[in-house]
C-alpha cells in the first residue's frame, strides 16, 4: 500500500461518523469555494499585480494547492486539475462581475461549515479537523470516485 493510500485510509476512518454523508460532500466544495474566494479579495501588494493582473492570494493558494495535490498523487492532481482551473474562473468570474465577490465567499464560506456540522452531527471537534485539513477533502472525495471506477490512486 502506497503513502498516499496509507493517508487516505486514515482520512477516510476519520469520516465514517458521518451522519449525512450527501451534505457533507456539498459542504466540502462551499467551503473550499469560500475560503478561495475570501483570499482571492483580499489587497495584494502592487509587486503581485506587476507579475500578473490574476495574481492574488487566492490564486497563489491554488497554485500551492496544485502542486500539493501533484506531490500526494498524480493520478489525484489531474483529476482535481478541472476543480482548480474552474473554481479560478469561478472566482475570476465574481471580481468582473456586479455581485460582491467577499460577501459571496463569506456566505459560501458559512454554509460550508454550517454544512459539515450537519454532516457530522454537529461534533465541533471533528469539523475543526475538517477545517484544518480543507484541502484534503476534494482529493478524499476524488480518491472514493477513483476506487469505484478501479482508477489507481
Amino acid at each position: 500500500m502506497s503513502e498516499t493510500d496509507e493517508w487516505l485510509t486514515r482520512y477516510e476512518r476519520m469520516h465514517r461518523d458521518l451522519t449525512r454523508p450527501v451534505v457533507y460532500w456539498a459542504a466540502v466544495p462551499m467551503l473550499v469555494i469560500g475560503t478561495t474566494g475570501l483570499l482571492w479579495a483580499l489587497p495584494v501588494p502592487n509587486e503581485f499585480y506587476e507579475i500578473s493582473p490574476l495574481l492574488n492570494w487566492g490564486s497563489a493558494f491554488l497554485m500551492v494547492t496544485a502542486i500539493y495535490y501533484f506531490i500526494i498523487s498524480i493520478s489525484l492532481a489531474i483529476g482535481l486539475l478541472p476543480f482548480l482551473l474552474g473554481l479560478a474562473s469561478l472566482q475570476i468570474w465574481l471580481a468582473n462581475s456586479a455581485y460582491p465577490g467577499g460577501a459571496v465567499a463569506a456566505s459560501l464560506l458559512v454554509a460550508g461549515i454550517v454544512g459539515l456540522v450537519l454532516g457530522r452531527a454537529g461534533s465541533v471537534r471533528a469539523v475543526v479537523q475538517d477545517l484544518q485539513l480543507m484541502m484534503i477533502g476534494p482529493a478524499w472525495l476524488l480518491s472514493i470516485i477513483y476506487k469505484r471506477f478501479d482508477i489507481p490512486v
